[in-house]
């Protein structure tokens, strides 16, 4: 007997995919929550829920975390902001994009890109759009991150500029080529999570000329303050 070919052969719950794949919500029976830890940005909570009415409890701990915004910055000459900034739970200085947490109440997501872009770069950018969303690790996490892209960019007044301190002082900024950029994502020299997404991001939307982004105030269902 020979066996059909990965070309030919379907996969048994190909069947069961819709046309068209999306992550979608998925609530559970939940028991009891409590915080376990008070932290100075996050909290990690303990959940005790049921996969189904029927099923035996289970208890997760993750972290709480108010979610972030990101943002690639694309100039005229189709270059990529990069700042490079230490971070100490790996203990290296990483190449990564303006970003920032929502950790102002109420802020529109836009408004908050914004103001790290702002703070971070000292940029302002007329076109927004939304380049992508994604969750952080949603494993352990409940940090759901949106990425912007920004043009037509113009610089702060010198002294309107946000005073960077602590880590943030030590950032040093470098104009890359986009594909330079996204050779540096596959060839492994660029490690931070929204860097790598957003720049693949970019670069993919270059490509499509840019047809199929959202506009910067699209919805975000998917961020815990929308549920």
């Amino acid at each position: 007997m020979r066996l059909g070919t990965p070309e030919n052969r379907e996969h048994p719950v190909a069947a069961e995919l819709s046309a068209v794949v999306a992550d979608e919500e998925s609530c559970r029976p939940l028991h009891a929550r409590s915080t376990v830890y008070q932290g100075r940005i996050w909290n990690v909570v303990s959940d005790t829920f049921s996969l189904s009415a029927d099923s035996a409890p289970l208890t997760r701990d993750y972290i709480d975390h108010p979610g972030a915004v990101a943002v690639v910055v694309l100039n005229e000459q189709n270059q990529v902001l990069l700042l490079r900034q230490y971070r100490h739970p790996v203990h290296m200085n990483l190449w990564e994009i303006p970003a920032g947490l929502l950790d102002i109440e109420g802020e529109d997501f836009v408004v908050g890109a914004a103001r790290e872009l702002a703070e971070e770069a000292d940029l302002v950018a007329g076109q927004w759009h939304v380049l992508t969303d994604f969750f952080n690790s949603p494993g352990s996490s409940s940090e759901a991150i949106r990425i912007y892209l920004a043009r037509q960019i113009t610089e702060v007044p010198e002294d309107l500029r946000h005073v960077r301190t602590e880590e943030e002082a030590e950032i040093k900024f470098a104009w890359v080529d986009l594909e330079e950029a996204a050779a540096g994502v596959l060839e492994g020299r660029i490690h931070n999570p929204s860097a790598v997404v957003g720049i693949l991001a970019a670069a993919q939307a270059v490509r499509t000329g840019f047809s199929t982004l959202r506009p910067g105030n699209a919805p975000w269902p998917e961020h815990p303050s929308q549920r």
